[in-house]
């Protein structure tokens, strides 16, 4: 019998919270065993950046009773500002030993940081197209700092961090879940039917636009604008402190004239920052268009924003819910799970590194 591998907890710390998923594999897919969403000190993380290892260490420990889970290994990420990526090729008759060690030898081609103040890794994509001799290699490379960061405040929370990927990876494993459509083939010419799809994690202060075509991570970008915006707006135009400004904006009960004069031209600003970005990247390559938008971060929860977005860009638009088809464990709570489902991909894509 093959040993089981144990579960690794998938950890997101973003710029308000600390997200914890942890799942398990069943006959027809996935089960959700724990799940927990802690909110942050403010100013323990500035644009995913990590001010504070002790105080998000503590939050995590609060998310980890909260979850119920007994696991000790994790799956952590860094964001994509702090990674810098590079395809390059390498001849295909190296072993993966001789791989490494060449590209330690020629790494400071690509990485403008000294390479003891790195941690480097690599992971060989194919045969380069045209050339059998070659084979594409993808480059990750990223400042130790920021490594050593995340998996400091696992450790304060007695866990081993065994995994620290890149948030744009971790989206693009997520989101084989979310579109309900496999690839298909064209049954004329059996060529793959291409089908792209832009994920907007939609956060607190950064927003990301992650294009995967084919379940494949073809474009990402990063910048700042987020959900905090709307609760500033929302303190300023009713005299309230940040966090009960954050806390109405969730749960309700701001005055009648916030739907009408705060919230709706939050909503339109969002839209057309998602119009923004799509020219980005249509500037940037191949397409001038995508098949379907997937809204994810706290702010795809605000009512009727896929519609919106649809209507303004004419593109399907759906908010992202990876677990939409996964079985839950008798400690989930299905309605917490479903509330906080669009702000979990990146959690949910490191839990799924526990099956690789």
């Amino acid at each position: 019998m093959k040993r089981k591998k144990p579960s690794l907890l998938g950890i997101d710390i973003s710029s308000t919270s600390v997200k914890i998923v942890e799942l398990s594999k069943t006959d027809t897919g996935y089960r959700v065993e724990s799940l927990a969403v802690e909110p942050l000190p403010a100013n323990a993380v500035a644009e995913k950046n990590i001010q504070d290892v002790d105080a998000v260490g503590e939050s995590l420990i609060k998310a980890l009773k909260k979850s119920g889970s007994k696991c000790k290994l994790t799956a952590l990420a860094v964001p994509g500002s702090s990674v810098i990526t590079k395809v390059i090729t390498m001849p295909s008759s190296l072993t993966d030993a001789e791989m490494e060690t060449q590209i330690e030898l020629e790494a400071d081609q690509y990485i403008p940081y000294p390479l003891e103040e790195i941690n480097l890794d690599f992971q060989v994509l194919g045969e380069t197209e045209g050339n059998p001799d070659t084979v594409d290699v993808l480059l990750a490379a990223s400042r130790s700092e920021n490594v050593e960061m995340r998996t400091a405040v696992a450790e304060i929370a007695g866990l081993t961090a065994k995994i620290v990927d890149v948030e744009a990876y971790t989206i693009e494993k997520a989101t084989s879940l979310i579109t309900g459509r496999p690839v298909n083939t064209d049954e004329d010419n059996d060529e793959p039917e291409t089908f792209v799809i832009a994920v907007l994690d939609v956060g607190a202060t950064m927003t990301s636009l992650n294009v995967i075509e084919n379940n494949e991570l073809i474009y990402t970008r990063e910048q700042a604008f987020g959900g905090k915006q709307l609760t500033e707006e929302i303190m300023r135009r009713y005299g309230l402190a940040y966090e009960e400004a954050g806390r109405l904006k969730k749960v309700g009960g701001l005055p009648d004239n916030y739907i009408p004069e705060v919230l709706e031209p939050f909503k339109e600003n969002m839209a057309q920052q998602v119009s923004r970005f799509l020219q980005f990247f249509y500037t940037a390559g191949q397409h001038e268009s995508v098949n379907m938008i997937a809204l994810a971060g706290g702010c795809a929860s605000i009512p009727g924003i896929d519609e919106l977005i649809a209507s303004q860009l004419g593109i399907e638009t759906i908010i992202a819910n990876p677990f939409a088809e996964m079985d839950l464990s008798s400690k989930v709570n299905s309605q917490a799970l479903s509330n906080d489902a669009p702000a979990l991909m990146i959690a949910c894509g490191l839990a799924m590194r526990s099956f690789d």
